[in-house]
């Protein structure tokens, strides 16, 4: 029964993805197929997987017990936090404030977690804002730093 209300769930998000990404228009023609194609194939195939998940025919699937499911909502919410603070506080504080939680919810230190972040944050966006010059936000406390 696990598998058909999960099976839902992801058809009316595949549902209410086509519906918004349906008029992704780009203003200029940048690329032959526009920004559009890429957000409405991956809903049409979490599309499909949805609905073979609600018609298939296997064994039930036990619940996860309810400390997963707790960790599971951390770690949305914790995703959903760093969406939120990306533009503010820009790459690199932000990854660090997101790989603190999570990388304590996989056991880490504090000592472990602080330096992770911090590498990361710092070394990702050298790796894409300089080298593969992909803009990134860097936030409001470091733009007068970068100039």
């Amino acid at each position: 029964m696990s598998e058909r209300i999960f099976g839902l769930a992801l058809l009316a998000l595949a549902a209410a993805g086509i519906f918004i990404g349906w008029d992704l228009k780009a203003p200029i023609s940048y690329e032959p197929v526009g920004p559009r194609a890429f957000p409405l194939l991956v809903f049409a195939l979490l599309g499909l997987c949805g609905i073979a998940l609600i018609f298939s025919r296997r064994a039930a699937t036990p619940w996860a017990p309810p400390a997963v499911l707790l960790r599971v909502g951390a770690l949305f919410g914790i995703v959903l936090l760093y969406a939120l603070l990306f533009d503010k506080l820009g790459f690199i504080l932000a990854t660090l404030l997101m790989c603190l939680p999570l990388a304590r919810l996989f056991g880490a230190s504090w000592k472990q977690a602080s330096i992770g972040g911090a590498v990361m944050g710092v070394s990702l966006f050298i790796l894409f804002d300089r080298v593969l010059d992909v803009a990134l936000p860097a936030g409001y406390w470091l733009k007068p730093l970068l100039g």
